[in-house]
C-alpha cells in the first residue's frame, strides 16, 4: 500500500511500482485532498495489479479493514500535508494528519500484522520524511570550504555547497515549523513502534523534490506558471535561502531501492547534492522558460518581486547522502540543468494539467498570502 500515491512524490512512486513489478499488488491509498489528483496516474489507471482506495489515514477503523481486507504486507507512507506556508495558517491540520493519521495508520498495521500467521516477518513500514525534521545549516561562504560535495563552480551555475556541515542520518531534530514539527512527530512514533513492539519500521528524510506533477503552489512550477502567465515571482527576503534539489523519478527510485534492500530500523538521508540560492534557482527558471517560450532572454527578470520573508524561515538545507550511496549503491541520475529543462518542458507541454489544477480558490490563497509586498 501506498498512501498519498496520488500526490506529486506518491503517483512517481506508484506509477514506478506498478510498472515495474507486475507481481505486486498495489494500492494506492489517498484521501485526495487539494494536492492529490487522480489526473497524475492516467497512465497506470486501468493496470491489472493497481488499484485506488479513497480513505483518509486517520480513520483508523478504516484503516484496519483496508490492511485486513488486502493483507498489506508492505506501507510506504507518503501521505502528508507538506507546505510550511500553510502549516503557519493552518497547524491543527498538519499536526491531525501527519502526526494522528502516521499513527493511525501505524496502529493499523501493528494489529493486522500481528494477526498474520508469519507476525512481523516479512512486513515493512516504510514512512517518508523530510530533511526539515533537522532544522536549518549555518549559511557560510562558498569560497575555500573543504567540504567533500565541493565541487568547481562553472560560470553560469553554482555547484558549490554554501557550507561545511551537512544533515546527516544522526543529526539531531530541530524543527522551526508547524510543518516540520508534524513531521517529527511522527518520525518519533515509526521508532516507536520498532522500539516498543518490534514493528520493521524505516525512515527516509528527503531533500526539496522538483519534477512533472508537482502542485503549483511549490516554488518551481508556481514560476514556470506565473512567467507564462506575465504574473509577478514572489520571492521571500533576499532569496538567499538555500535548498539541495532532487529529481523526483531520482527519490522514487531512492524509495525502491530502500523499500527492497535497506535495513529496517535504520534510517537513510536522500539528497541531490545540488545546493541552490532560491534566486539564482529562479534565475535559471527565468532563463529556461523564456528560451522554450521563444522570449528575448532577460525578459521575465522584471517579474521578480521580493516579498516579506517567511516566518522561522530556515536558511540552509543539506542532505549528506553517502550512507545511502555506500550501504545501497544509490546516486542521482541527472544533472540539475538536465532536470529542469525536463521539468519546465513538462509544465509547458501540459498546461491542461496546470490550468484545472489553479482554480480561482487556489489563485486566491496565494493572492491573499503576498498582499503585504
Amino acid at each position: 500500500m501506498i498512501t498519498g500515491g496520488a500526490g506529486f512524490i506518491g503517483s512517481h512512486v506508484v506509477r514506478l511500482f506498478v510498472n515495474k513489478y507486475p507481481d505486486y499488488n498495489i494500492i494506492n491509498l489517498d484521501k485526495l485532498t487539494y494536492a492529490g489528483n487522480l489526473a497524475n496516474l492516467r497512465d497506470i489507471e486501468n493496470c491489472p495489479n493497481y488499484k485506488f482506495v479513497r480513505a483518509d489515514i486517520c480513520d483508523f477503523d478504516e484503516m484496519l479493514r483496508i490492511m485486513r481486507q488486502h493483507h498489506i504486507d508492505g506501507i510506504i507512507h507518503l501521505a502528508a500535508e507538506s507546505h510550511v506556508d500553510r502549516s503557519i495558517l493552518d497547524p491543527f491540520t498538519f499536526a491531525r494528519t501527519n502526526v494522528m493519521g502516521t499513527l493511525s495508520l501505524l496502529q493499523a498495521a501493528k494489529i493486522a500484522w500481528e494477526e498474520s500467521p508469519e507476525g512481523f516477518e516479512g512486513k515493512l513500514f516504510y514512512h517518508i520524511s523530510t530533511d526539515e525534521v533537522y532544522g536549518a545549516l549555518e549559511l557560510t561562504h562558498p569560497e575555500g570550504t573543504d567540504s567533500p560535495f565541493t565541487t568547481t563552480a562553472s560560470s553560469a551555475h553554482h555547484h558549490y555547497a554554501f557550507g561545511t556541515e551537512f544533515f546527516l542520518e544522526t543529526t539531531k531534530y530541530n524543527p522551526h515549523s508547524p510543518y516540520s514539527a508534524s513531521k517529527a512527530a511522527s518520525d518519533h512514533f515509526v521508532r516507536a513502534y520498532h522500539d516498543t513492539y518490534g514493528m520493521p519500521t524505516l525512515i527516509t528524510n528527503c531533500s526539496n523534490n522538483y519534477g512533472p506533477y508537482q502542485f503549483p503552489e511549490k516554488l518551481i512550477p508556481l514560476f514556470i506558471n506565473n512567467i507564462r502567465q506575465r504574473k509577478p515571482l514572489p520571492v521571500y527576503g533576499k532569496g538567499e535561502n538555500v535548498r539541495d534539489w532532487l529529481f523526483v523519478e531520482d527519490h522514487a527510485r531512492a524509495i525502491d531501492l530502500i523499500f527492497h534492500k535497506g535495513k529496517p530500523a535504520q534510517t537513510y538521508n536522500i539528497g541531490g547534492f545540488n545546493e541552490w540560492k532560491n534566486i539564482d534557482l529562479i534565475k535559471v527558471i527565468i532563463k529556461t522558460v523564456d528560451r522554450l517560450l521563444g522570449n528575448p532572454e532577460g525578459y521575465s527578470d522584471e517579474l521578480i518581486t521580493y516579498v516579506t520573508d517567511r516566518k522561522g524561515h530556515d536558511m540552509r538545507y543539506a542532505i549528506d547522502s553517502r550512507k545511502l550511496q555506500s550501504e545501497l549503491g544509490w546516486e542521482p541520475s541527472l544533472q540539475f540543468e538536465e532536470g529542469i529543462e525536463k521539468t519546465v518542458r513538462w509544465y509547458l507541454d501540459n498546461q491542461d494539467w496546470v490550468d484545472n489544477i489553479t482554480n480561482g480558490d487556489y489563485q486566491a490563497y496565494y493572492e491573499n498570502m503576498y498582499k503585504n509586498r
